[in-house]
Protein backbone atom coordinates (compact mmCIF):
# COMPACT_ATOMS: atom_id res chain seq x y z
CA UNK A 1 0.00 0.00 0.00
CA UNK A 2 3.40 2.49 0.39
CA UNK A 3 6.57 2.88 -0.27
CA UNK A 4 9.20 4.14 2.32
CA UNK A 5 12.50 5.96 2.05
CA UNK A 6 16.18 5.42 3.75
CA UNK A 7 15.94 8.04 6.20
CA UNK A 8 18.94 10.76 6.10
CA UNK A 9 19.64 14.27 7.12
CA UNK A 10 17.56 16.92 5.56
CA UNK A 11 18.78 19.16 3.13
CA UNK A 12 19.53 23.14 3.98
CA UNK A 13 16.57 24.99 2.48
CA UNK A 14 15.89 28.97 3.01
CA UNK A 15 13.89 30.39 5.97
CA UNK A 16 10.16 29.66 5.61
CA UNK A 17 7.68 32.73 5.74
CA UNK A 18 6.34 30.50 8.46
CA UNK A 19 9.43 30.96 10.92
CA UNK A 20 8.26 32.91 14.06
CA UNK A 21 6.84 32.67 17.08
CA UNK A 22 3.48 30.73 16.14
CA UNK A 23 5.69 27.92 14.16
CA UNK A 24 8.33 27.86 16.71
CA UNK A 25 5.76 27.24 19.99
CA UNK A 26 4.17 24.88 17.70
CA UNK A 27 4.92 21.21 19.42
CA UNK A 28 2.99 18.46 17.52
CA UNK A 29 3.75 15.05 18.98
CA UNK A 30 6.24 12.64 17.22
CA UNK A 31 5.95 10.73 15.32
CA UNK A 32 4.22 13.54 12.81
CA UNK A 33 2.08 12.46 9.81
CA UNK A 34 2.12 15.09 7.41
CA UNK A 35 -0.75 14.90 4.54
CA UNK A 36 0.70 14.97 1.25
CA UNK A 37 -1.01 15.50 -2.02
CA UNK A 38 1.87 16.87 -3.88
CA UNK A 39 0.85 20.44 -4.22
CA UNK A 40 2.55 23.65 -3.43
CA UNK A 41 1.02 23.67 0.08
CA UNK A 42 1.59 20.04 1.19
CA UNK A 43 4.90 19.83 -0.55
CA UNK A 44 6.32 23.26 1.39
CA UNK A 45 4.77 21.55 4.49
CA UNK A 46 6.47 18.52 4.25
CA UNK A 47 9.84 20.06 3.85
CA UNK A 48 9.54 22.50 6.69
CA UNK A 49 8.83 19.33 9.23
CA UNK A 50 11.11 17.13 7.90
CA UNK A 51 13.72 19.90 8.27
CA UNK A 52 12.29 20.58 12.11
CA UNK A 53 11.99 17.19 13.22
CA UNK A 54 14.21 14.67 10.72
CA UNK A 55 13.37 11.29 11.37
CA UNK A 56 10.44 11.79 13.05
CA UNK A 57 8.25 12.39 10.09
CA UNK A 58 6.37 10.02 7.41
CA UNK A 59 4.48 11.70 4.87
CA UNK A 60 0.94 9.90 3.71
CA UNK A 61 -0.67 10.69 -0.16
CA UNK A 62 -3.97 9.62 -0.57
CA UNK A 63 -5.33 8.68 -4.23
CA UNK A 64 -8.20 8.73 -4.59
CA UNK A 65 -8.21 8.34 -8.17
CA UNK A 66 -11.01 10.84 -9.26
CA UNK A 67 -8.60 12.92 -11.80
CA UNK A 68 -6.67 12.40 -14.65
CA UNK A 69 -3.53 13.88 -13.33
CA UNK A 70 -3.70 11.85 -9.98
CA UNK A 71 -1.14 9.37 -10.86
CA UNK A 72 1.07 12.56 -11.60
CA UNK A 73 0.49 13.91 -7.76
CA UNK A 74 1.41 10.39 -6.80
CA UNK A 75 4.90 9.93 -8.67
CA UNK A 76 5.97 13.46 -7.82
CA UNK A 77 5.22 12.82 -4.11
CA UNK A 78 7.27 9.39 -4.55
CA UNK A 79 10.17 11.42 -6.20
CA UNK A 80 9.90 14.02 -3.25
CA UNK A 81 10.00 11.62 -0.51
CA UNK A 82 12.62 9.24 -1.91
CA UNK A 83 14.66 12.78 -2.50
CA UNK A 84 14.61 13.98 1.25
CA UNK A 85 14.20 10.36 3.02
CA UNK A 86 11.25 10.59 3.90
CA UNK A 87 8.63 7.38 4.56
CA UNK A 88 5.94 7.50 2.30
CA UNK A 89 3.07 5.56 2.57
CA UNK A 90 0.12 5.61 -0.37
CA UNK A 91 -3.11 4.78 0.24
CA UNK A 92 -5.65 4.25 -2.97
CA UNK A 93 -9.02 4.67 -2.44
CA UNK A 94 -12.16 3.71 -4.10
CA UNK A 95 -15.65 5.94 -3.45
CA UNK A 96 -18.75 4.19 -4.26
CA UNK A 97 -21.46 6.67 -3.61
CA UNK A 98 -25.08 6.33 -2.69
CA UNK A 99 -27.70 8.03 -3.98
CA UNK A 100 -27.64 12.23 -2.91
CA UNK A 101 -23.92 11.66 -1.36
CA UNK A 102 -21.61 14.62 -2.06
CA UNK A 103 -18.54 13.07 -4.17
CA UNK A 104 -16.68 16.24 -2.22
CA UNK A 105 -17.71 15.48 1.15
CA UNK A 106 -17.20 11.93 1.33
CA UNK A 107 -13.78 12.11 -0.44
CA UNK A 108 -12.74 14.07 2.22
CA UNK A 109 -14.20 11.82 4.57
CA UNK A 110 -12.21 8.86 3.42
CA UNK A 111 -8.73 11.14 3.24
CA UNK A 112 -9.09 12.00 7.14
CA UNK A 113 -9.41 8.13 8.04
CA UNK A 114 -7.33 6.93 5.77
CA UNK A 115 -4.52 10.05 7.45
CA UNK A 116 -5.90 8.24 11.23
CA UNK A 117 -5.68 4.90 10.14
CA UNK A 118 -1.74 5.74 9.37
CA UNK A 119 -1.37 7.66 12.24
CA UNK A 120 -2.66 4.92 14.43
CA UNK A 121 -0.24 2.39 12.81
CA UNK A 122 2.43 4.40 14.17
CA UNK A 123 1.65 4.27 17.85
CA UNK A 124 -0.53 6.09 20.16
CA UNK A 125 -0.13 9.73 20.43
CA UNK A 126 0.83 10.36 16.95
CA UNK A 127 -0.52 13.51 15.05
CA UNK A 128 -1.57 14.44 11.55
CA UNK A 129 -0.64 17.93 10.13
CA UNK A 130 -2.45 19.40 7.49
CA UNK A 131 -1.43 22.16 4.82
CA UNK A 132 -4.18 24.52 4.61
CA UNK A 133 -2.74 28.54 4.76
CA UNK A 134 -4.72 31.74 5.26
CA UNK A 135 -6.18 31.66 2.10
CA UNK A 136 -7.61 28.62 2.40
CA UNK A 137 -9.21 29.86 5.77
CA UNK A 138 -10.40 33.31 3.73
CA UNK A 139 -12.46 31.39 1.19
CA UNK A 140 -13.92 28.67 3.99
CA UNK A 141 -15.29 32.15 5.75
CA UNK A 142 -16.30 33.87 2.87
CA UNK A 143 -18.08 30.13 1.61
CA UNK A 144 -20.28 30.28 5.25
CA UNK A 145 -21.04 33.86 4.86
CA UNK A 146 -22.60 32.75 1.54
CA UNK A 147 -24.46 29.89 2.85
CA UNK A 148 -25.63 31.43 6.17
CA UNK A 149 -23.82 29.25 8.31
CA UNK A 150 -24.01 29.75 11.97
CA UNK A 151 -20.92 29.69 14.60
CA UNK A 152 -19.57 27.16 13.45
CA UNK A 153 -19.25 27.78 9.84
CA UNK A 154 -18.10 31.00 10.59
CA UNK A 155 -15.38 29.87 12.67
CA UNK A 156 -14.22 27.96 9.69
CA UNK A 157 -11.16 25.59 9.74
CA UNK A 158 -9.89 25.35 13.69
CA UNK A 159 -6.13 25.07 14.21
CA UNK A 160 -6.53 21.82 16.17
CA UNK A 161 -9.38 18.99 15.75
CA UNK A 162 -9.73 15.15 16.97
CA UNK A 163 -10.96 12.83 14.63
CA UNK A 164 -10.74 8.78 14.66
CA UNK A 165 -8.89 9.00 17.71
CA UNK A 166 -6.00 11.77 16.32
CA UNK A 167 -5.40 14.86 16.70
CA UNK A 168 -5.31 16.99 13.54
CA UNK A 169 -3.18 20.49 13.36
CA UNK A 170 -3.27 23.01 10.87
CA UNK A 171 -0.20 25.27 11.46
CA UNK A 172 -0.09 27.47 9.04
CA UNK A 173 -3.76 29.22 8.77
CA UNK A 174 -1.81 32.78 9.45
CA UNK A 175 0.94 32.02 6.46
CA UNK A 176 -0.49 33.65 3.15
CA UNK A 177 -0.65 30.99 0.12
CA UNK A 178 1.87 33.28 -2.27
CA UNK A 179 4.35 33.41 0.23
CA UNK A 180 4.12 29.45 0.21
CA UNK A 181 4.92 29.43 -3.65
CA UNK A 182 7.45 32.03 -3.80
CA UNK A 183 9.32 29.74 -1.22
CA UNK A 184 8.78 26.93 -3.40
CA UNK A 185 10.47 28.88 -6.03
CA UNK A 186 13.44 30.40 -4.20
CA UNK A 187 14.11 26.45 -2.73
CA UNK A 188 13.99 25.45 -6.47
CA UNK A 189 11.83 22.83 -5.33
CA UNK A 190 8.67 21.70 -7.91
CA UNK A 191 5.04 20.40 -6.85
CA UNK A 192 2.14 19.45 -8.83
CA UNK A 193 -0.55 21.55 -9.97
CA UNK A 194 -4.36 21.13 -9.49
CA UNK A 195 -5.87 21.58 -12.87
CA UNK A 196 -9.27 21.84 -11.44
CA UNK A 197 -7.91 24.83 -9.34
CA UNK A 198 -8.50 27.32 -12.35
CA UNK A 199 -12.39 26.01 -12.51
CA UNK A 200 -14.17 29.15 -11.76
CA UNK A 201 -17.40 26.57 -11.64
CA UNK A 202 -16.34 25.79 -8.44
CA UNK A 203 -17.75 28.91 -6.00
CA UNK A 204 -14.07 28.15 -3.94
CA UNK A 205 -12.31 28.78 -7.16
CA UNK A 206 -14.35 32.40 -8.32
CA UNK A 207 -13.56 33.77 -4.54
CA UNK A 208 -9.68 32.88 -5.14
CA UNK A 209 -9.76 34.13 -8.76
CA UNK A 210 -11.80 36.93 -8.40
CA UNK A 211 -12.93 38.19 -4.85
CA UNK A 212 -9.83 37.37 -3.04
CA UNK A 213 -8.04 40.27 -5.36
CA UNK A 214 -10.55 42.43 -4.85
CA UNK A 215 -10.78 42.34 -1.03
CA UNK A 216 -6.82 42.06 -0.98
CA UNK A 217 -6.51 45.47 -2.53
CA UNK A 218 -8.89 46.72 -0.27
CA UNK A 219 -8.34 45.35 2.46
CA UNK A 220 -4.97 44.59 2.94
CA UNK A 221 -4.99 42.90 6.43
CA UNK A 222 -7.59 40.77 5.59
CA UNK A 223 -6.00 37.36 6.18
CA UNK A 224 -5.63 38.66 9.84
CA UNK A 225 -8.91 40.13 10.25
CA UNK A 226 -10.89 36.93 8.72
CA UNK A 227 -8.84 34.88 10.99
CA UNK A 228 -9.87 36.66 13.96
CA UNK A 229 -13.19 36.80 13.24
CA UNK A 230 -13.17 32.87 12.67
CA UNK A 231 -11.30 32.70 16.51
CA UNK A 232 -14.13 35.25 17.95
CA UNK A 233 -16.52 32.82 16.56
CA UNK A 234 -14.77 29.41 17.19
CA UNK A 235 -15.16 31.21 21.18
CA UNK A 236 -18.52 31.99 21.18
CA UNK A 237 -19.35 28.43 19.56
CA UNK A 238 -17.45 26.65 22.80
CA UNK A 239 -19.44 29.04 24.86
CA UNK A 240 -22.73 27.72 23.62
CA UNK A 241 -21.66 23.93 23.52
CA UNK A 242 -20.62 24.37 27.34
CA UNK A 243 -23.60 25.61 27.72
CA UNK A 244 -26.03 23.26 25.36
CA UNK A 245 -23.96 20.22 27.36
CA UNK A 246 -25.30 21.78 31.29
CA UNK A 247 -28.84 21.94 29.69
CA UNK A 248 -28.96 18.46 28.19
CA UNK A 249 -27.47 17.43 31.51
CA UNK A 250 -30.78 18.74 33.26
CA UNK A 251 -32.83 17.91 30.26
CA UNK A 252 -32.17 14.40 30.67
CA UNK A 253 -31.12 11.60 28.30
CA UNK A 254 -33.44 11.37 26.11
CA UNK A 255 -34.27 14.92 26.77
CA UNK A 256 -37.72 15.48 28.69
CA UNK A 257 -40.40 17.58 26.59
CA UNK A 258 -41.38 19.33 30.36
CA UNK A 259 -37.55 20.51 30.61
CA UNK A 260 -37.07 21.32 26.78
CA UNK A 261 -40.26 23.79 27.57
CA UNK A 262 -38.90 25.34 30.29
CA UNK A 263 -36.14 26.93 28.45
CA UNK A 264 -36.18 30.18 26.68
CA UNK A 265 -36.05 30.24 22.73
CA UNK A 266 -32.45 30.71 21.99
CA UNK A 267 -31.51 28.03 24.39
CA UNK A 268 -33.96 25.19 23.41
CA UNK A 269 -32.30 25.63 19.44
CA UNK A 270 -28.95 25.44 21.29
CA UNK A 271 -29.61 22.69 23.51
CA UNK A 272 -31.31 20.65 20.44
CA UNK A 273 -28.42 21.14 18.53
CA UNK A 274 -26.01 20.09 20.56
CA UNK A 275 -28.23 16.94 21.36
CA UNK A 276 -28.86 16.38 17.77
CA UNK A 277 -25.27 16.43 16.55
CA UNK A 278 -23.88 14.43 19.34
CA UNK A 279 -27.21 11.67 17.83
CA UNK A 280 -25.14 11.85 14.45
CA UNK A 281 -28.37 13.55 13.74
CA UNK A 282 -27.11 17.37 12.27
CA UNK A 283 -30.19 19.51 11.64
CA UNK A 284 -30.97 22.37 9.43
CA UNK A 285 -32.36 25.47 10.14
CA UNK A 286 -35.86 24.53 8.66
CA UNK A 287 -35.43 21.29 10.70
CA UNK A 288 -34.60 22.44 14.38
CA UNK A 289 -37.18 25.11 13.68
CA UNK A 290 -39.92 22.57 13.12
CA UNK A 291 -38.88 20.32 15.81
CA UNK A 292 -38.92 23.39 18.71
CA UNK A 293 -42.79 24.41 17.27
CA UNK A 294 -43.63 20.76 17.96
CA UNK A 295 -42.16 20.72 21.49
CA UNK A 296 -43.78 24.43 22.43
CA UNK A 297 -47.13 22.74 21.15
CA UNK A 298 -46.42 19.42 22.68
CA UNK A 299 -49.36 20.31 25.60
CA UNK A 300 -51.18 16.94 26.05
CA UNK A 301 -50.36 13.27 26.41
CA UNK A 302 -51.76 12.28 22.85
CA UNK A 303 -49.59 14.79 21.01
CA UNK A 304 -47.68 13.32 18.30
CA UNK A 305 -43.99 14.28 16.95
CA UNK A 306 -42.30 12.88 14.53
CA UNK A 307 -40.15 14.48 12.21
CA UNK A 308 -37.10 13.87 9.70
CA UNK A 309 -34.36 15.12 10.87
CA UNK A 310 -30.46 15.05 9.17
CA UNK A 311 -30.67 11.34 7.91
CA UNK A 312 -33.18 10.18 10.37
CA UNK A 313 -36.00 11.33 12.39
CA UNK A 314 -37.12 12.46 16.17
CA UNK A 315 -40.17 10.99 17.57
CA UNK A 316 -42.02 11.58 20.93
CA UNK A 317 -41.95 8.71 23.08
CA UNK A 318 -43.78 8.70 26.37
CA UNK A 319 -42.30 11.92 28.10
CA UNK A 320 -39.07 12.36 25.58
CA UNK A 321 -37.96 12.76 22.82
CA UNK A 322 -35.66 9.93 20.65
CA UNK A 323 -33.43 10.18 17.50
CA UNK A 324 -33.47 7.54 14.94
CA UNK A 325 -30.69 7.03 12.59
CA UNK A 326 -29.62 5.04 9.89
CA UNK A 327 -25.71 3.96 10.62
CA UNK A 328 -23.73 4.64 7.13
CA UNK A 329 -22.46 1.54 6.97
CA UNK A 330 -25.82 -0.59 6.96
CA UNK A 331 -26.85 -2.36 3.61
CA UNK A 332 -30.46 -0.63 2.62
CA UNK A 333 -32.44 -3.11 4.52
CA UNK A 334 -31.14 -2.81 7.58
CA UNK A 335 -33.20 -1.89 10.07
CA UNK A 336 -32.93 1.24 11.75
CA UNK A 337 -31.28 1.62 15.54
CA UNK A 338 -32.49 3.70 18.49
CA UNK A 339 -29.28 6.12 19.51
Amino acid sequence: MGDSATPKPPEPLPTGPWAGPEWEAFAPPQPLVVALSGGADSTALLLACHQRWPGQVQAVHVNHGLQASAENFERHCQTLCQRWGVPLSIHRLSLALQPGQSLEQEARQARYEALARAALALGQGAGVVLAHHADDQVETVLLALSRGAGLPGLAAMPERMERHGVVFFRPWLSVPGEAIRAWLTQAGVPWEEDPSNQDERFTRNRIRHQVLPVLQAQFPAMRTTFARTAQHAAQAQALLLEVGQADLAQCGQPPRIAALQALSEARLHNVLRVWLNAQNLPPSTAQLQALASQIRACQTRGHHIDLKVGQGRVVRKDEALVGYNRPLDFGPEAPTSSL
